[in-house]
C-alpha cells in the first residue's frame, strides 16, 4: 500500500478552525499526523499552522472504458 499525505494550511489559527479542519477531514478517512505552527518574532501566538493527514491508499489500476462513459448518445 501506498501512503498518501494531505498538507492543509490554516491563516487563522484558533482552537474552532483546528478543531473544524481535523475533524472534517477525519471524517474524509485521513488520520491526524501532526500539526505544525509559525511564530513571528516577538510574539507567541501563531501567525499559521500546517495541519499533516496521512491515509494508506491502494495504487489505482486503469478501468476499460465502457458505453456508460460516453453518456447516453444514440445514434438516430
Amino acid at each position: 500500500m501506498a501512503i498518501k499525505y494531505k498538507f492543509v494550511e490554516l491563516s487563522v489559527v484558533t482552537d474552532e478552525s483546528l478543531e473544524t479542519t481535523v475533524n472534517e477531514w477525519v471524517g474524509k478517512g485521513w488520520q491526524l499526523e501532526g500539526i505544525r505552527f509559525v511564530t513571528s518574532e516577538g510574539t507567541r501566538r501563531p501567525t499559521m499552522a500546517f495541519v499533516s493527514f496521512v491515509r494508506d491508499e491502494q495504487p489505482r489500476r486503469p478501468r476499460a472504458i465502457t458505453s456508460e462513459d460516453e453518456g447516453d448518445e444514440t445514434p438516430e
